[in-house]
């Protein structure tokens, strides 16, 4: 198993927030419908907005509600349906089962998008952890995607321990601490004490995953055959990571651009001055570029 020299990088901003503040707010425009819909054991909270196909469907980063991505919903949701989620524990969307990974928020996608009587094939966008996620739920349900966007997905050599491994237990303590807060309020008697803990379970069990099953069930995918792929990676590097962040960037860089050989019809962006947040940088790219592969996927 390889592993990159040691490098004294703090844990970056880019994959593993520790911003992860709670917001409990609703958006109702005037061809929008916001609701939470029973998918078994739990409720999740989604957004809908616009008209046609293929409907576009939006799997945000770890700690991100659905309102941050609102700017970039409503504008696609000028030419397409756009659905935007809460996965569970954030926002009003209930707490589910653990642990949560990809696997399991995959499922519980598609279960979310039966119950909402929108029928596929669905073009996935996943941003981050998200994009994790899309490629378990393109990788299951092949025939719900009619193709995919990955925004700056986390490098896998990296999440499956192979490579930059000296920054796996900054990765833990992250964790860690997650997962204390929420035991701390696991004891809150108010609404707002038990939602925190209750998100900060639902993260912390995430970002767990993402180095274990997660990481696994990515790393299992040996193709998407001729899915529409498009990878866009950000290629300004963190500062978090002090000297070695140019080297690290690089690295990133090269993980997602290696992920766009999984399918045969494929493309490779490279966002030169954008950060992790591609959509809140470089909007306009990222609109132009899903819309593009709305219409060549069969868009009306």
């Amino acid at each position: 198993m390889k592993a990159k020299k040691k490098n004294r990088m703090g844990m970056s901003a880019i994959l593993f927030s520790a911003a992860a503040m709670l917001t409990w707010c609703g958006h109702q425009g005037a061809s929008s419908v916001d609701q939470t819909i029973r998918i078994g054991s739990h409720s999740l909270q989604v957004h809908i907005e616009g008209k046609g196909v293929p409907v576009v469907v939006i799997d945000a980063g770890i700690t991100d509600q659905l309102d941050k991505l609102r700017p970039l919903q409503e504008r696609l949701a000028r030419v397409t349906r756009v659905i935007t989620y809460n996965r569970a524990g954030y926002g009003k969307s209930q707490p589910g089962p653990l642990p949560r990974h990809s696997g399991q928020e995959a499922d519980e996608l598609k279960t979310l998008l039966e119950k909402s009587s929108i029928p596929g094939p669905y073009l996935l966008v996943g941003h981050s952890l998200g994009a994790l996620n899309v490629q378990v739920f393109a990788a299951r349900y092949p025939d719900d995607v009619a193709g995919m966007i990955l925004l700056d997905p986390p490098p896998l050599s990296f999440i499956l321990k192979q490579e930059y491994v000296d920054l796996v237990p900054m990765a833990e303590k992250t964790t860690a601490e997650w997962q204390t807060i929420a035991d701390a309020a696991a004891t809150a008697t108010d609404a707002e004490g038990k939602a925190r803990s209750e998100f900060f379970r639902m993260i912390a069990s995430e970002h767990r995953e993402m180095f274990g099953e997660t990481a696994r069930l990515v790393g299992g995918i040996a193709t998407f055959g001729d899915l529409p792929l498009l990878v866009m990676a950000a290629g300004k590097a963190n500062p978090a990571f002090g000297a070695g962040a140019e080297e690290y960037q690089r690295y990133w860089v090269e993980q997602s651009r290696s992920l766009a050989n999984k399918s045969s019809k494929s493309r490779f962006i490279l966002a030169a001055e954008a950060s992790h947040y591609l959509y809140l940088d470089v909007p306009d790219l990222v609109v132009d570029s899903i819309l593009a592969m709305v219409q060549a996927t069969g868009g009306k």
